[in-house]
């Protein structure tokens, strides 16, 4: 892994555990329901407006990633996720989505 690269488990690494305890947070929640708006674009991380403090903040992103749900880069200038809908999708069909769903509901 080069310098400033992200750790990111590979799609057959994916477990439905980590996704769910990730996705147990509201604050992270409402980010994949963000970002599943536009699953093929990145978002900048600072973008997101949620009422928790910085290193909060950076604590979300990494369970995000490290559950599989993101993909991070860093650009040096900021770090960028988007969902990563594909593998999510071949991998549990159908989860994100009725996570997400399941959440408007309330």
């Amino acid at each position: 892994m080069a310098a400033g690269e992200l750790a990111h488990p590979r799609a057959e690494e994916l477990e439905v555990g980590p996704i769910l305890l990730a996705l147990a947070d509201g604050n992270r929640r409402r980010v994949v329901a963000e970002l599943a708006e536009r699953p093929d674009e990145e978002r900048l991380c600072a973008s997101f407006d949620l009422p928790v403090s910085k290193s909060s903040r950076t604590r979300h992103w990494r369970v995000l990633r490290e559950a599989g749900l993101v993909y991070q880069r860093d650009a040096g200038n900021g770090l960028y996720m988007r969902l990563r809908k594909e593998d999510l999708d071949r991998r549990f069909p159908g989860l994100v989505q009725a996570v997400i769903a399941a959440d408007q509901v309330y």
